[in-house]
Formats: C-alpha cells, sequence, structure tokens
C-alpha cells in the first residue's frame, strides 16, 4: 500500500490513536497495546485496523479451523498495508448449547455490535461457520456499519459409514428411525453418528451452517467460491488470505454493509436458498439480516420469490451428496450462475468483490451435472417454501424440497382433493412430552395422525427449538411410514428430511391458535391455497381461550428473561425489539471514555 493510498482519508482508528485535539485521550489509548509489543508508530500511522472477529475456539467445534485460518487472515491484513488485532466473539455451539443455541444469536449480536462500534477498528473479518455465527455477524456489521468481509470455516470432509455417504445431521436422523424400529442397536446408531464427523468443519450436509455461509455469498458479502470449500482444503487458507487482503482494500474504497444490503440481494438469496436445498432456518435468520440493515422483506417474498425455484443441489438432506463434491461441482457460484443465465438473478447487485454479482459468477458453469443439475433440469421443480397460514397461525413454511414421493402419495393425492389433507391432531407440549408419550397407545397415533408440539418458539422455549422434525412412533417404523405431517411453532435442523410445517407465528406461547388446539381436532391443510387450519368453531375456540395459554418453563439465567421480555417472532426474525432502530451507528464516534 501507497503513502497516497493511505492518505486519501482520515480513518476512524485514528480518532482514537491520532487525535491532536485530545492527547491525553491518544496516549491512555496508545499505552496499553504497547505491552505486547505493538508500535506507536503503527497504530499512528494511518494504516486501516482490521479486526478478526474470531468464532473459533474449543467449545465451538464447528468454527475452531479458525484459530489456524486467522494467520492466514493476519498475512493478508499485513501485506495489503493494514493492521491486524484479533478478538473473541460469543461462542454459538448447535449441537451442544442448551436449551438452545437460538437463545445466543441475539447475544452474540449484541457483543458484537459493542466491539464494534466501541474499539478502533476501520473494518472488520466476520469469520463463520456453525449456523448463527453468520447471522448474528452481519446483523452486527449491519448495526455498526464499517466496512466488513465474511470468511466462512467450510464443511467438514464427506464422512462415510459402511460404505455409503454419512452426512452430518442427516444421518442421526436417518439412524434414530432405524434404531426406533429396531433395524440397528445402540452402538451402530453412535457409530453412524460419529463417522459422519471425519475431520475440522461445519455440517458437510446443507444444512444450516452450509445454507447460511452459502447465503453470506449470495448477498455479496464473501469472496466468490468462499462459503463451500471444505475446512481441511489448502483453498479454505488460501481464501482466508485473500479475505485478509481485501478487508484492508474495503476499508479504503469505503464499501460497507449498507451499500451491498439492498433488498435485490436480499432475494437473490431467498431464490439461492431455494435452489440449494436451503434449510428452513434461513427464513428467520434472513429476516434478522434484513431488519439490522433497514431492508423490507416480507412474510410472502418466500413465496412470492422463492417458492417457484427449482431444486439444482444435489445435497443432502434434499439430494445424495456432501460438501465436499459439492464444492469440486463448482459450489454456490454454479447454483447462482445457473440462476443468473435463468433470469432469476439481480447481477447488478453490489458485492464485497467490488465487482457485481453478474461479473462474480462469469464463466462459473458447473463441472459435475450430477451435482448440480441444471436450471431447465432440476432434481425437483417449485423447490423453496410454501407460505401458510389459518386459523393456527400467521405466518408458517413447508420446505418443499424434503417433500418425497411417498409422502405426497400419502396425503397429497386423494382423487378429488389432491394437494388437501386432513388428520387427527396429537397435540405435545415441549419435546419431553413428545419424548415421553409419543409411543403411548392410548394416542391412537396412525397414518392419518399430524402430530404438532408447541411451546417451542422463542417465548415458549425459549430461543425457539429444533423439535419440530418429530419422528412417528415405534409401531409405525417398524411398519415402514417413516413420516407423518407435523407441524410445530418451534424449528428443525436444517440437516432433517422432515416435511414439517414449522416456524409458526404467533407462536403458542404469545397467544397464537396452537395454544387453542386440542388433541382429537381435526387439521386440514390445503397446499393448494396456502392454509392450515383446526375445523373448530370460533365459540369453541374462545372458549378455550379461557382456559389460558399452556404454561412454559420459567426463566432459567437472567438472559433468559432479557431475551424474552424483547424477542420477536420468527415470523419477523425473531430479533430484539428496537434493536433494529439503530443503523450506522458508526457516523458518529463514540464518547471518550476519560
Amino acid at each position: 500500500m501507497t503513502d497516497s493510498q493511505t492518505k486519501k482519508r482520515r480513518l476512524r482508528s485514528q480518532d482514537w490513536f491520532d487525535n491532536p485535539d485530545h492527547i491525553d485521550m491518544a496516549a491512555l489509548y496508545l499505552e496499553r497495546f504497547m505491552n505486547y509489543g505493538i508500535t506507536p508508530e503503527e497504530l499512528r500511522s494511518g494504516r486501516p485496523i482490521i479486526g478478526i472477529a474470531q468464532s473459533g475456539s474449543d467449545l465451538t467445534p464447528c468454527n475452531r479451523v479458525h484459530i489456524e485460518l486467522a494467520n492466514r487472515v493476519r498475512d493478508g491484513i499485513r501485506d495489503a498495508g493494514g493492521i491486524p488485532i484479533e478478538f473473541p466473539t460469543h461462542p454459538i455451539f448447535e449441537n451442544c448449547k442448551r436449551p438452545t443455541a437460538a437463545l445466543d444469536r441475539n447475544l452474540a449480536y449484541l457483543g458484537l455490535v459493542e466491539i464494534l462500534y466501541g474499539y478502533p477498528l476501520d473494518g472488520v473479518v466476520l469469520t463463520t461457520g456453525c449456523d448463527k455465527t453468520t447471522p448474528s455477524a452481519i446483523m452486527a456489521a449491519s448495526t455498526v456499519d464499517i466496512p466488513a468481509i465474511v470468511l466462512s470455516g467450510g464443511p467438514m470432509l464427506d464422512g462415510w459409514h459402511e460404505g455409503e455417504l454419512a452426512g452430518s445431521g442427516t444421518v442421526i436422523w436417518r439412524m434414530r428411525r432405524k434404531y426406533a424400529a429396531g433395524e440397528i442397536d445402540r452402538e451402530e446408531f453412535l457409530q453412524a453418528a460419529l463417522d459422519s464427523a471425519p475431520s475440522v468443519g461445519h455440517c458437510n450436509t446443507m444444512g444450516t451452517a452450509s445454507t447460511m455461509n452459502a447465503l453470506a455469498e449470495a448477498l455479496g458479502l464473501s469472496l466468490t467460491g468462499c462459503g463451500a470449500i471444505p475446512a481441511a482444503y489448502r483453498e479454505r487458507g488460501q481464501m482466508a488470505y485473500r479475505t485478509g487482503r481485501r478487508a484492508v482494500e474495503i476499508v479504503f474504497e469505503d464499501l460497507k454493509p449498507s451499500d451491498i444490503l439492498t433488498r435485490a440481494a436480499f432475494l437473490n438469496a431467498i431464490r439461492t436458498n431455494s435452489a440449494i436445498g436451503g434449510s428452513t432456518n434461513a427464513q428467520p435468520h434472513l429476516a434478522a439480516m434484513a431488519k439490522h440493515a433497514g431492508v423490507e422483506l416480507y412474510p410472502d417474498d418466500w413465496q412470492v420469490h422463492g417458492f417457484d425455484i427449482p431444486l439444482l443441489a444435489n445435497v443432502q438432506p434434499a439430494g445424495a451428496y456432501l460438501g465436499e463434491r459439492y464444492h469440486r461441482a463448482g459450489g454456490t457460484p454454479a447454483i447462482m450462475w445457473e440462476l443468473l443465465q435463468a433470469g432469476k438473478l439481480d447481477g447488478d447487485c453490489r458485492t464485497v468483490t467490488g465487482r457485481t454479482m453478474a461479473e462474480n459468477l462469469h464463466g462459473r458453469e458447473a463441472g459435475d451435472r450430477e451435482v448440480i443439475r441444471p436450471f431447465d433440469d432440476p432434481l425437483k421443480e417449485r423447490a423453496g417454501f410454501l407460505v401458510l397460514k389459518g386459523n393456527l397461525f400467521d405466518f408458517a413454511i413447508m420446505k418443499m424440497s424434503v417433500v418425497s414421493e411417498d409422502f405426497r402419495r400419502r396425503y397429497l393425492q386423494e382423487p378429488g382433493r389432491e394437494g388437501v389433507f386432513e388428520g387427527k391432531a396429537v397435540v405435545f407440549d415441549g419435546s419431553e412430552d413428545y419424548h415421553r408419550r409419543i409411543n403411548d397407545p392410548a394416542l391412537g397415533i396412525e397414518e392419518n395422525t399430524i402430530l404438532v408440539i408447541r411451546g417451542a418458539g422463542p417465548l415458549g422455549w425459549p430461543g425457539s427449538a429444533e423439535v419440530v422434525n418429530m419422528q412417528p412412533p415405534d409401531h409405525l417404523l417398524k411398519r415402514g411410514i417413516r413420516s407423518l405431517p407435523t407441524i410445530g411453532d418451534g424449528r428443525q435442523s436444517g440437516t432433517a428430511d422432515s416435511p414439517s410445517i414449522l416456524n409458526a407465528s404467533p407462536e403458542s406461547a404469545a397467544g397464537g391458535g396452537l395454544a387453542w388446539l386440542r388433541s382429537g381436532d381435526t387439521i386440514r391443510i390445503d397446499f393448494n391455497h396456502g392454509r392450515c387450519d383446526m375445523l373448530v368453531d370460533d365459540a369453541e375456540i374462545e372458549r378455550r381461550k379461557g382456559e389460558g395459554i399452556p404454561p412454559v418453563p420459567a426463566d432459567a439465567t437472567p438472559w433468559q428473561q432479557i431475551y424474552r421480555r424483547s424477542v420477536t417472532q420468527l415470523a419477523d426474525g425473531a430479533v430484539l425489539e428496537g434493536a433494529a432502530d439503530f443503523r450506522q451507528i458508526a457516523k458518529k464516534p463514540p464518547r471518550h471514555n476519560h
């Protein structure tokens, strides 16, 4: 970086370290950085100070690769003329955080906002991986609005179990059914799960982690091809280096999230999510990111802009393969190239590369047509999320890419009533209730039963839990019935292949219609008109309201109490009320601290 480049404009960090109006404060800010050997010349040089938001730790195995990748990010920053400063972010690990990692997304967001706003950073590299590390980082970057670039850690290598691909998460749901049906024992169950995790990295399926890192790329916040490179590949370190270099350049270009995150960019992400068979968790996460970016994104956008998009990625859980082969086939850029050629993508959107999306995608046609299908020869037509509403909720979604032919035959192809299904509800209040009673013969669960779980949303759990993908009772599994229609006000794992109606808003704990449903009621699901209703007359529903909302667990921590008092519903992104009012806050420097 030349001297003329470094002097183009005054950088944000100079208000801390090179402030002639407050030499006493500059001395205070500089002084303690000296104790690990950094020089005042560096900090006062006007070179960009680039934060590395370190999400990797021993508590976050999916992101742990960033502990090593940060060294290559540092190299890139230094070589481009910047100064790297690494700092930790709040750990979020989907598999282990109880009662749910969904609680931590907003907590991590708050923490990162305070860091990016209150410290002398000119730009930031957002390291992501596990599900909620991506949206929390992007939400915070939008609130503060300093130049930011996303570096994902990449998926694990493909897992194998007894000669078959074993995809993270997906193999657990498959083996859980086999175990319940008596086809495998406990050790076989455990071994299959363990075989799905052969290396560093996040889920190797198109679960929420792979989905959200693909969508960071679709939004224009990552370098092209970043999202799908396996964590163990040499290209991941090379991408980290290039990301570090680019982080310095976007500071000099003053290219910020607000320049990239437009409504058109979010609609590109919705369409991409459909084409990759992405996670249903993309809905609340994209809604949250749009909210903090000041972009109007509507619940019906998933239907209007995403539903008719075909499934192009042959990747589990909607397809057959895993992340390693998906990357070699061309990854997300190849999927987006197909959408662009079909006129389904806005190629004029700005991106963090400094080029338009169309320029980024030039020449990115897939090299493996078994894994990434042409737009006119997809795995499935109309693979997006079906948006439903009715007297059970105002909004819910169903992931059409995982609706199997067997499920369609059993529930959606009755002559004269195609696309419409009616069944008896069996209602569970939380997953403990489900696990305790699912095999109770008194419930009379049969093939035409609809399983319903409530108390699983942002208020009820709290945090919204991945529990809607309920499997049938053992006696049905032994008959070969692998799935029943399921409905819930919680979420389900992006690795699940369950055709569930989920993310129902408002939830039961907020007085949504699921609160007034009773076991034995008939539910009608009408795919043709996007309706889901309990066939109970209004007078009876009003009577049931007098019985009160089903109870939920008490707050167990201070944060749970704060979260419940301020969180919105999943349809709105489950964000903190009022937080999205704070935008581009870096425009005004924070007050001095002494």
